[in-house]
């Protein structure tokens, strides 16, 4: 998880930085943060005019251009020939609706998460239906809970 949060600061989203680490067979085979796609402005040049606007906290999502740290793990993966199935992605927030299904599709096995962000009862419920073990990660005590 450590190295998760140092991932996170290359985030150029403006509102929040957000890193996940994609592991199989005990070694780190991706990560991704969260900001905009390869090619476009960076968020904060300009490149997301959402979160460079006044938009509340967890509206106007359908507005930003801006991809989640899961989002470009998985793709940052899939651009390279890496197979992630069975892989343990661990996050520092807990994955929204559209990444747990980006997580199941991709095969990925387990997600272990810091803090929760939309982690409602239905994305809780595609992961279990789905059997991607879901755990939140307990920084006092080292460990998983």
């Amino acid at each position: 998880m450590d190295i998760a949060h140092v991932v996170g600061r290359r985030g150029n989203c403006m509102r929040r930085k957000v890193a996940a680490v994609i592991v199989k067979d005990r070694r780190i085979v991706c990560t991704g943060y969260n900001g905009t796609p390869r090619g476009i402005k960076n968020c904060f040049e300009g490149g997301c005019a959402r979160c460079a606007g006044d938009a509340a906290t967890g509206t106007a999502l359908g507005e930003c251009v801006c991809s989640h740290a899961e989002e470009n793990a998985i793709s940052q993966a899939a651009y390279h020939g890496i197979s992630v199935n069975g892989a343990t992605l661990y996050c520092t927030l807990s994955p929204c609706l559209i990444c747990a299904k980006l997580i199941i599709n991709a095969g990925i096995g387990e997600v272990i998460y810091e803090q929760e962000y939309e982690f409602n009862e239905q994305t809780r419920t595609l992961l279990a239906e789905a059997g991607v073990k879901y755990t939140r990660y307990n920084r006092l005590g080292g460990g998983s809970t």
